[in-house]
């Protein structure tokens, strides 16, 4: 067995995913945060639109497309100030060990990824 991933590095792992995604999409990024607890981790520009996107990695068996609604609107509202009608995501990454989802995620071992995208966040 190797040495399970710290919370840090699962974050760094879920914040790595949706990069690599973000990228491939032509997304400019103006800020990247990894710190745990600071929010958003990332903000990017697509087409003169500004976005905040907001990375958690999400334990199994927890949904990674359940996100905090109160958390969410806080962000929304510091996004508004930067850019009226600025948009936020969040991007639930859920990762676990490939042998037995109950286990942690082990150092240089398969894991199993479940992410379907960044979600735009409804404020309803």
């Amino acid at each position: 067995m190797g040495k399970p991933l710290s919370k840090q590095e699962l974050h760094n792992l879920a914040m790595n995913i949706v990069g690599r995604q973000l990228e491939a999409e032509g997304f400019e990024f103006l800020g990247v945060n990894s710190k745990l607890k600071k929010n958003p981790q990332f903000v990017c520009l697509k087409e003169k639109q500004l976005y905040f996107i907001v990375v958690r990695n999400v334990a199994y068996p927890d949904d990674p497309q359940v996100y905090d609604k109160a958390l969410m609107k806080k962000i929304k509202i510091h996004a508004d100030k930067h850019q009226q009608g600025a948009k936020v995501y969040y991007a639930g990454v859920g990762l676990s060990n490939a042998k037995d989802p109950k286990i942690p995620v082990y150092l240089n071992e398969d894991y199993v990824v479940e992410y379907r995208g960044p979600i735009e966040v409804d404020y309803a």
